[in-house]
Formats: structure tokens, sequence, C-alpha cells
């Protein structure tokens, strides 16, 4: 490892040491709050839009946000390690099939919409009563195969 590697190692941990973003790729709709300077004065703007494309560089690590502002598209590149952001706010996350989406400049409407991806929530299922999980095991001995229920119902025919 050269002393740039080195250098740039330790810069990347002075910066994210404080600082913890979400998990954001191409396609999906976020929010950067970015802190803007007027004069003396220091406000929050947000930036809200969909990531078109993530550079991954290490202390160069920058992502491109579009949005659509008065019929008009603009586009942001905001370095990843940059001190202007304050926070970045995960949307909802799209489903593409690329890792960067430049083909939506030429689209707008209903074309240059996003599919949100399914994402289902991992939830814990823990039992805590022993009585639950019996009446769990009971439920699913209960379901019968689609045969046997087609018997029972020729059976209740003839009586």
């Amino acid at each position: 490892m050269n002393t740039l590697e080195k250098y740039e190692k330790s810069q990347l941990k002075n910066l994210t040491s404080n600082k913890s973003y979400p998990e954001f790729n191409a396609g999906d709709t976020i929010k950067v709050h970015l802190k803007i300077k007027e004069g003396e004065k220091e406000r929050v703007q947000v930036f809200e839009g969909v990531c078109i494309a993530k550079k991954n560089a290490g202390l160069n690590s920058a992502f491109t946000v579009r949005k659509i502002s008065y019929g008009e598209g603009i586009e942001r590149v905001i370095p990843l390690f940059s001190p202007q952001i304050s926070k970045i706010e995960l949307v909802k996350s799209g489903d593409v099939r690329r890792s960067k989406l430049y083909y939506l400049r030429e689209r707008s409407g209903k074309s240059a919409r996003i599919s949100e991806k399914n994402v289902f929530s991992k939830t814990d299922s823990k039992v805590s009563d022993p009585s639950e999980k019996s009446n769990k095991e009971d439920s699913s001995e209960k379901i019968e195969n689609p045969e046997s229920l087609s018997k029972k119902a020729e059976a209740k025919k003839d009586n």
C-alpha cells in the first residue's frame, strides 16, 4: 500500500466516522438533505429524485440524482463523502436491471417511471408460548390434499 492509498484510507475513516447513509443503488428514489450556505446563514435544502448512476471509487465516490422541476430535467452529481450532505433518505427502491439509467434522459411521463421493488420485511417467527406452537401445528395438519376433499364432497352428495 503506497502513501496515497494510506492517505485516502485515513481520510475516508474521518469522513465516515460520524455519518451513516442507507444502502441505495441506481433506480432508487432518494432525498438528499444538502447544507447550503447563503452569506452567514446556513440552511438545509432537500433534493429528491431518482438515482440514475453510482460511481464507487473510494474517496472519489459519487452518485447522480435526477429530478423533474417545472417540466425541466435537473441532474446533480453529488460526492458521496461531501461535507455538504447532512443526510440521505431512501424513499423507495426501484426495480431496474442496469447500473446506469442514462436512458431516462430521453424519456418523459409514463415511460420514465420505474417500478418499485418488492421488498418483504423479515419478521421473526419466535413462539414464546408452547400452546401457540401446538395450535399452529394443528392448523397445518388440518390442511388436506385436494383428492381427499373431492372424495368428501362426493360422499356428502350421495347422502
